[in-house]
């Protein structure tokens, strides 16, 4: 009698787990598809992402070497394809190195509007930074300087990228705008303050010294003349890999000239 006892309680049971598992079959399957598509979908993705990449890099670097052997027209038509890509560096950088170009070519409205796109763009503040700063010098000798100076104040917090460049910056502006005293108070904190690269300390030296001497207007073309040089130390942007081996480095370099 107990042996039938015991085996009618392990049919119940063995019935219950069966009707457990015809219940749950739906879930386990639903789940198991919906991992094996999201690995799926995360597997194209890299894919997709991989080719953009190698596809911007590419293109970039033949609008680097169009540019450099003067074919502007070649230049931008790789740029372009560069920002169609998808790869959020490298169209930071086209865009930029497009805005390069259209300031060579005296259009500094148009370069500025290509240094603000190349700023929304950016993957970081490295690289944004870099496109708001030079957004600002482009329009140095062309906006009034409450622009100049909505533009560059936030680049001159010491916990941004470029705070000395953008110190230098804003100082020129004021200098440009007739507030000498103020332009000589700013050089003289930047000749004097720890960290300045060595570059901008000397040029806040020079400028001083010509503001001091009454040659306010050899200061402004000395540091014009800086302005378009690309940011020293960690405002260099390096040049980018070859293709498929990944974005450029946080630090860009030759980005706009």
């Amino acid at each position: 009698m107990v042996d039938l006892f015991e085996e009618v309680e392990e049919q119940l049971r063995s019935d219950r787990y069966r009707d457990l598992a015809r219940r749950a079959w739906p879930w386990i399957t639903g789940l198991f598809a919906a991992v094996l598509l999201g690995y799926l979908a995360y597997w194209g993705f890299a894919i997709w992402q991989g080719r953009n990449l190698e596809t911007a890099t590419s293109e970039y670097q033949k609008g680097v070497d169009a540019a450099a052997g003067g074919d502007q027209k070649s230049a931008l038509a790789h740029f372009q394809a560069a920002t169609k890509a998808g790869a959020p560096a490298y169209k930071s950088l086209a865009l930029m190195q497009e805005a390069g170009i259209s300031l060579a070519n005296g259009k500094p409205a148009d370069a500025a509007k290509l240094y603000d796109e190349a700023a929304a763009a950016a993957p970081n503040r490295i690289f944004a930074d870099l496109a708001r700063l030079r957004a600002a010098l482009a329009l140095i000798d062309t906006a009034p300087f409450p622009q100049l100076q909505t533009r560059l104040a936030p680049l001159t917090d010491a916990k941004r990228p470029y705070t000395f460049q953008a110190r230098e910056a804003l100082a020129l502006a004021k200098l440009m705008a007739g507030k000498g005293a103020e332009a000589r108070r700013d050089f003289s904190s930047l000749s004097l303050s720890l960290g300045v690269p060595e570059d901008v300390r000397q040029r806040a030296q020079v400028d001083i010294e010509l503001i001091d001497s009454g040659e306010a207007a050899a200061a402004v073309a000395a540091v014009k003349a800086a302005a378009t040089m690309p940011p020293s130390a960690a405002a260099t942007v390096q040049p980018p890999p070859a293709a498929g081996q990944g974005a450029p480095s946080q630090t860009p370099s030759g980005a706009a000239q």
